[in-house]
């Protein structure tokens, strides 16, 4: 099996406080930026260290994750808490 020179991860970006936070979900491997675009480029050079490790099996091929969002509700959570007696 030939290993391509290259690969397309997925990349999750959220902000936390004054920062974004990138994170590959296929490595769990994640960086942080002042905006945006710092992360990613934060966040591909994280993951290229991460292959350079020889211990680390390189796919020749990656499965992207399904990433959707999940509405919850939320109203009736503290009815668990409540005891019995209630």
């Amino acid at each position: 099996m030939q290993v391509s020179d290259s690969l397309e991860l997925s990349a999750v970006v959220r902000r936390e406080g004054r920062f974004y936070v990138a994170l590959c979900p296929e490595f769990d491997v994640a960086s942080q930026g002042k905006t945006v675009e710092e992360a990613l480029k934060n966040l591909k050079e994280a993951l290229e260290l991460y292959l350079e490790d020889e211990d680390v099996e390189k796919p020749s091929e990656v499965e992207v994750p399904i990433v959707t969002i999940v509405k919850v509700d939320v109203r009736g959570s503290a009815r668990g808490l409540r005891s019995k007696s209630d």
